[in-house]
């Protein structure tokens, strides 16, 4: 006879799609003596091993691969229960529900911070956040520095491809308090918070696929955590799984291919690539002509060192995201789209809903200012304007590129000759001789201050 509390927790996970899916891990996972799935197992199944790890890109901090060491027990910690015989069937769907099942976005991000403070304090990483109560939505209270989010957005399946230019953020003592944290999670990546249920998913899955077994205790589990073929395209896995998380429409599944297939499936739904089917405007248009489905633009340019024959490259990498295919129109169109910075910051510029000049293509381009368009190729994709304040109000406002100074030692050298020049003006107002001015008593301001007070006092004519 099925209980009442199985038949619940049942119908949860039913709810959510994912009962079939936990019908078949448990019964690969439970022992079949017991019919209940260890401590140990459950372990395994959400953990990344040390060995097959691989990390691209030079600024992954040292404690990266220390927080995935405690990654699986932290969530078992977090929402699994185990008895002495391990966890049973009931117990198993009833676990699984507290972390996937249907809540808001605010009560998912709440469950992700949570099981990332449990994984830093279990690998002594000191934080300093805390939540007013126990309840799914709570408030959370408290300050997080940019590593401390770098290493989250990294567990979250980020790649390790930071490069601000020069900038080491794990430098930064800057604090960041919690309640502008979840605002910007909220307001700029909505579907952060579902990376949790997403990695569930996932372990899961795996398995209970038919051929997958479990590692054993000294063994590996999991693969590359960024592939190092995707750093030879603009879209890495980093990048993908980034602009997804903006996104809450079905493109939001069609981009996640990008970083889920570990570079496979990345060539999938390529229209066009410079690199393989020729620069120019005529070649890109012979691609993607015809194309009606959302469509993701990447860019990759640098701004050179004019002063210095180009010794200085700043590569940079702006994005698009339509609703629709290009058309070959002298108008704008378009229903909607996202403008994004995607390196060295990534940041995204939704639309505001005050204008719809989304898209301006054409295969002649005549007629409109370049003052109108945020991004403008050239017809020989050889040089590409970025407009940080463009007059058209469709795209939120801001600087798609970081504040850089590009003029070089000749550039850094003027901007010191105008400071000391400053400087000087300055130090010569401040030491100013009293003595080479009249007093104060024959001093026009004085007579003007005069008359303003008592304008009907007798005034003494000089001869």
């Amino acid at each position: 006879r099925v209980s009442a509390e199985q038949k619940e927790s049942e119908a949860v996970a039913a709810s959510t799609g994912a009962l079939p899916l936990l019908q078949k891990a448990f019964s690969k996972l439970a022992n079949p003596e017991t019919n209940a799935v260890s401590l140990e197992n459950i372990q395994q199944c959400f953990s990344f091993g040390r060995e097959g790890r691989t990390f691209s890109g030079s600024n992954v901090p040292d404690s990266f691969p220390v927080l995935l060491d405690h990654l699986a027990s932290s969530l078992v910690d977090q929402f699994f229960v185990p008895n002495k015989e391990g966890i049973n069937w009931i117990e198993f769907v009833r676990d699984y529900n507290k972390c996937c099942a249907r809540v808001s976005a605010s009560g998912s991000l709440n469950m992700l911070v949570r099981v990332f403070v449990a994984i830093s304090q279990s690998a002594n990483l000191p934080l300093h956040l805390e939540f007013e109560s126990g309840a799914d939505d709570c408030k959370i209270n408290g300050n997080l520095l940019p590593s401390h989010v770098f290493l989250l957005l990294a567990l979250c399946w980020v790649d390790g491809g930071l490069n601000v230019w020069d900038c080491d953020i794990s430098s930064f003592e800057v604090q960041l308090p919690a309640v502008k944290f979840v605002t910007w999670v909220m307001s700029t990546v909505p579907c952060l918070p579902d990376c949790l249920r997403q990695y569930f998913h996932a372990r899961l899955q795996m398995a209970a696929s038919d051929g997958v077994e479990l590692p054993s205790s000294n063994s590996s589990s999991g693969g590359d955590i960024s592939s190092t073929a995707a750093y030879d395209y603009i879209l890495t896995q980093g990048r993908a799984w980034a602009i997804s998380i903006t996104q809450k429409s079905t493109v939001k599944e069609e981009i996640s291919r990008a970083f889920i297939s570990n570079g496979g499936g990345m060539d999938d739904n390529l229209l066009y690539r410079s690199s393989t089917h020729g620069r120019g405007l005529g070649r890109f248009w012979s691609h993607v002509e015809g194309y009606r489905g959302p469509l993701l633009i990447l860019i990759a340019a640098s701004s050179g060192d004019a002063h210095e024959g180009n010794s200085i490259d700043r590569k940079w990498v702006v994005g698009a995201l339509t609703d629709q295919g290009l058309e070959n129109k002298d108008i704008f169109y378009g229903n909607s789209g996202c403008l994004y910075s995607i390196g060295p910051v990534f940041h995204v510029f939704p639309p505001t809903g005050k204008e719809k000049n989304f898209v301006y293509s054409h295969l002649h381009p005549t007629g409109k200012e370049l003052r109108e368009m945020r991004i403008f190729i050239d017809e020989d994709f050889a040089k590409v304007n970025v407009r940080h304040h463009a007059i058209e109000k469709t795209y939120r406002s801001g600087s798609l590129l970081p504040d850089q100074g590009l003029g070089g030692k000749v550039g850094k050298e003027v901007q010191n000759s105008y400071k000391k020049r400053e400087e000087l003006f300055t130090e010569q107002r401040r030491n100013v001789d009293l003595k080479t001015f009249a007093s104060w008593e024959d001093s026009p301001e004085k007579m003007m201050m005069d008359m303003i007070s008592d304008p009907n006092a007798v005034r003494r004519e000089d001869h």
